[in-house]
């Protein structure tokens, strides 16, 4: 099938890649500047697997990049828009971008085109989207308007894509749903086939349901704190009953990354304007934002007064396999640890280049856990690399100031380390 795909960000790209691998011919839109950097294969983003992949389906001529919205849709018969909605001030999804992309996508309809938002967007947008697509297509050709809500985890996203626990259709014509069920058939997982706005919802609903989850464990990670309990036995007992389920039970730093954060606050926006009070949501949005604090205090507890004190700090991406930093809970910690007057030695596996952006030179960044340990009277895990699992605690305790470790994560063993000679802060534990 002939298909294209408006935008090219992390879920635009992998969707593009995806299609293409499984025999789709696919057009990629975006910018001018951003088609010539991906047509050298320079994603500008980290996602394992993903930039072989580009370059493996453009070279086989089933994967092609252009700044041209009219060349896309006389092209294809299926328009996917994978654009940007990020926060507005108010916590709303800013979807400009999609109005923007629907308006061009009408004046250029010559013949019918199914277009499906991918993007992640309020209930109802797909009413707007037709109401655009209708007035701005002078022609009166015929078309089309579903919602495929996308799944993908960052750092796991073409695993998701080819792999998915379900994939919903949000469709109003029999033509759309047979496209669809074309499309997504050959993935083997579960069809759920609904209404626009249920598949709109439902996306929100999921995103919101395991934010929810992080931020319940990290509640009771403070009440295990207090009573002298470890989250991480009680987090196993709980997530073993099969209705609950042990994914999102990991206690730690909160949530980050560019989907949760925005999709909490867009939700509650939400429901505000439908008249509902959304008070669960607005706790869990409260929680997470103060998990970053508690593990701040856990530093100043183990070291009395922070001012002039070294802070090793490992990870800075959101989540590991991937360089995203958006809303990253190891940004916000390290920006608290500075504002409090130490002195942070920052390294991550991909993501310094971000970091080093945003922090600028308020950080020293390091390429390795050692270096950044060089002199630190506390080392401290904000994001759960493979890497640093397995750390040498003798070359660690070698090289540092005074032995402290504390574990945001939880991914270290208390007794294995404290066994080491070093002090250990987790979470929960």
């Amino acid at each position: 099938m002939d298909l294209a795909v408006i935008g090219a960000g992390h879920v635009g790209l992998v969707t593009s890649a995806c299609f293409a691998q499984m025999g789709h011919r696919v057009i990629g839109v975006d910018k001018e500047h951003k088609v010539t950097q991906l047509r050298e294969v320079d994603l500008g983003l980290y996602e394992p697997g993903l930039e072989e992949m580009v370059r493996r389906q453009q070279k086989e001529g089933r994967l092609i990049f252009t700044s041209s919205i009219g060349e896309a849709v006389k092209a294809s018969q299926v328009i996917f828009i994978t654009v940007g909605t990020p926060s507005n001030p108010d916590g709303s999804a800013d979807v400009s971008s999609v109005e923007e992309v629907a308006q061009l996508i009408a004046r250029h309809l010559e013949e019918y085109r199914l277009i499906v938002e991918k993007s992640t967007v309020p209930v109802r947008t797909g009413e707007w989207l037709k109401r655009t697509l209708r007035l701005y297509n002078t022609r009166g050709v015929e078309f089309d308007v579903a919602s495929v809500p996308e799944f993908l985890r960052e750092g796991s996203a073409i695993k998701d894509f080819l792999h998915p626990d379900r994939v919903v259709l949000g469709v109003e014509s029999p033509r759309a749903e047979r496209l669809l069920r074309e499309l997504f058939g050959p993935l083997g997982a579960p069809l759920v086939v609904t209404d626009i706005r249920s598949a709109e919802l439902i996306k929100h609903a999921s995103n919101c349901f395991l934010a929810m989850k992080i931020s319940y464990i990290n509640t009771i990670a403070s009440i295990a704190e207090k009573v002298g309990a470890d989250v991480d036995l009680i987090a196993r007992g709980v997530g073993l009953d099969h209705r609950i389920g042990q994914e999102f039970l990991q206690a730690g730093i909160g949530y980050g990354g560019s989907c949760f954060p925005k999709d909490v606050a867009a939700f509650i926006r939400i429901t505000e304007e439908l008249g509902y009070d959304f008070r669960l949501l607005k706790e869990v949005e409260e929680i997470n934002r103060g998990q970053r604090l508690r593990l701040v205090r856990k530093v100043k507890e183990a070291l009395w007064v922070l001012r002039n004190k070294e802070v090793a700090v490992l990870g800075l991406a959101f989540k590991p396999n991937t360089d995203d930093i958006r809303d990253s809970p190891s940004i916000g910690v390290v920006q608290l640890l500075v504002a409090e007057g130490a002195r942070v030695r920052a390294t991550d596996p991909v993501a310094i280049k971000n970091a080093r952006q945003v922090l600028g030179e308020s950080v020293r960044f390091c390429q390795d856990p050692y270096e950044a340990a060089e002199g630190a009277h506390a080392l401290v895990i904000v994001t759960d690399w493979d890497e640093y699992k397995d750390l040498d605690l003798a070359r660690l305790k070698a090289v540092m100031a005074i032995p402290v470790i504390v574990d945001g994560r939880n991914v270290l063993e208390p007794q294995v380390v404290r066994a080491a000679g070093f002090e250990y802060y987790g979470v929960g534990r």
